[in-house]
């Protein structure tokens, strides 16, 4: 998420009296940002109903949850950009606005090509409507009141993991007035109205006092890269591995080195590139890049291979496969809290070391029982890998972002922020374009019906595998990050507002 550095409302010099609208803006923007996590995780355990009803391909499957993160990636800098330059609130209205209408077309999509078309453009509405939840928590409240409010919002996305998926199999199971999968869509209908309607009238309108122009060029070589990377990844296997898939990877590459060259001449031009690359001189934030992408990595193969494996591979009802992931998220939920309060300020990058190491033995466990039980194994004997794996994702999530801004000048910290998300949601995009490799590449082409639930457990141990592997490339390139976050001086309220009105990051 892009946390922009920001205005005070409205006219660009410190408020000297809080915003009395602020809690209700705070309500709004929170609901708005636990809608996008939950649609996240909602869309997962609906995916074999949507393919067994919508008549959906495999690819087709993998492209309704990696266009999302893919549109959702490309635009997150973007819309951070944009809300500095033509108003917080006004791009919030439009990003909600958008997501609402995409959630409408995706409830009603008539068939899998109309599906897909729209979760892209739901993941675009989003990049446009989340980067701005933290820039108007920063221009709505003080800063002695922040520190609460973030703590709010941890707890809204720990809400938001344990909601999605519970919420998608009553949904699904239910089968609303016999629309199926539909209704995991169309709830968003009511929330994202009202949540229009009332910001309109709650929110304080805010800018950067000196916006930066916006980089389309930059913009189209990140779009252009990733599509050429991801969309041969996603069709390759369907598609027979054709020549022109591994040019275009190998293109991409080349895409991506133009990215560069392109963004140092932008810096010198006019000091207003897309990407501001002197952060990568951090070493310690030139680590977090990397881990976070990496993660992303092995979070976007795992989630959607685990609800294969269970609903296809198991043939488990939505709803068991819902419940079995209740232990994970309350261990991701409860290590989180833990490590951001008592561990991380006394032990510092040994923790983050541990969750990797952690999520990894989880990981290795996960597989053992998959072996031993085979398409016999109960949702009680996942628990104890989903809890060891949540356990390990908390102690990383929660204070990675700290540890990886903690040596970047502060006249950068809302850039590098959004940079942060991003190159985890392309993780993300990229992991799931790898599951038709790591997953689906070790199944026949034609599966006889007594050989499909072997073959999806052989694929889910495969996949695994690489996500085992993953986690421990994590833990080497954590040697970068350093050893204590570095706690700047707090400065009071009124100092970091007129701060904050003298420079634009993000």
């Amino acid at each position: 998420m892009n946390s922009t550095e920001t205005s005070s409302p409205s006219s660009g010099t410190p408020a000297a009296v809080p915003d009395r609208r602020r809690w209700f803006a705070l309500a709004i923007v929170m609901t708005a940002a636990f809608m996008d996590l939950v649609d996240v995780t909602i869309v997962n355990i609906a995916i074999p109903s949507i393919q067994r009803e919508a008549g959906a391909s495999f690819s087709q499957i993998q492209w309704i949850t990696a266009g999302y993160a893919l549109a959702f990636a490309a635009g997150l800098v973007t819309g951070g950009r944009l809300g500095d330059i033509h108003g917080r609130k006004r791009l919030f209205l439009v990003g909600i606005g958008g997501f609402t209408l995409a959630s409408a077309l995706c409830g009603f999509a008539a068939n899998p090509e109309m599906l897909v078309a729209s979760r892209i453009l739901q993941g675009g509405m989003a990049a446009l409507m989340v980067p701005q939840v933290l820039s108007i928590v920063h221009a709505t409240f003080p800063a002695h009141e922040r520190g609460k409010v973030f703590g709010l919002f941890g707890a809204v996305v720990g809400l938001g993991a344990v909601t999605g998926p519970l919420l998608g199999a009553l949904l699904t199971e239910w089968d609303l007035f016999g629309l199926g999968w539909r209704p995991i869509f169309l709830i968003n209908l009511p929330v994202g109205i009202a949540g229009l309607i009332l910001g309109h009238r709650f929110i304080t309108e805010s800018k950067a006092p000196r916006a930066l122009k916006l980089d389309l060029v930059g913009v189209a070589l990140v779009t252009l890269g990733l599509l050429m990377l991801l969309y041969p990844l996603t069709r390759g296997r369907e598609l027979g591995w054709p020549l022109w898939g591994y040019l275009s990877m190998a293109g991409a590459l080349g895409v991506f080195g133009a990215l560069v060259a392109y963004e140092r001449r932008k810096t010198r031009i006019d000091g207003s590139p897309l990407v501001e690359l002197s952060l990568f001189k951090v070493k310690s934030f030139a680590a977090g890049i990397a881990v976070q992408t990496v993660f992303g990595v092995a979070l976007g193969v795992f989630f959607l291979v685990w609800t294969l494996y269970m609903q296809y591979g198991l043939g488990w009802s939505p709803l068991k496969a819902g419940l079995t992931g209740v232990p994970f998220s309350i261990a991701v939920s409860v290590a989180a809290g833990m490590s951001v309060q008592k561990l991380t300020p006394r032990f510092g990058r040994k923790v983050l070391q541990t969750g990797a190491l952690v999520m990894g033995l989880g990981v290795l466990l996960y597989i053992w029982e998959s072996g031993r039980y085979g398409l016999a194994i109960a949702p009680w004997q996942m628990a104890l890998p989903l809890v060891v794996m949540g356990a390990g994702m908390g102690l990383i999530v929660a204070p990675l972002t700290d540890a990886v801004l903690s040596e970047v000048p502060r006249e950068h910290a809302g850039s590098a922020s959004g940079l942060i998300n991003t190159v985890q949601q392309m993780g993300n995009a990229l992991g799931l374009g790898l599951v038709s490799v790591v997953f689906f590449g070790v199944m026949a082409d034609r599966l006889a019906p007594s050989e499909v639930g072997p073959a999806f457990v052989d694929g889910f141990q495969n996949a695994l595998g690489w996500v085992a592997g993953l986690m421990g490339l994590i833990f080497v390139v954590m040697f970068a990050l350093p050893g204590r976050a570095v706690v700047a001086e707090e400065p009071d309220a009124a100092a970091e507002d007129e701060e904050r009105d003298k420079v634009l990051v993000g």
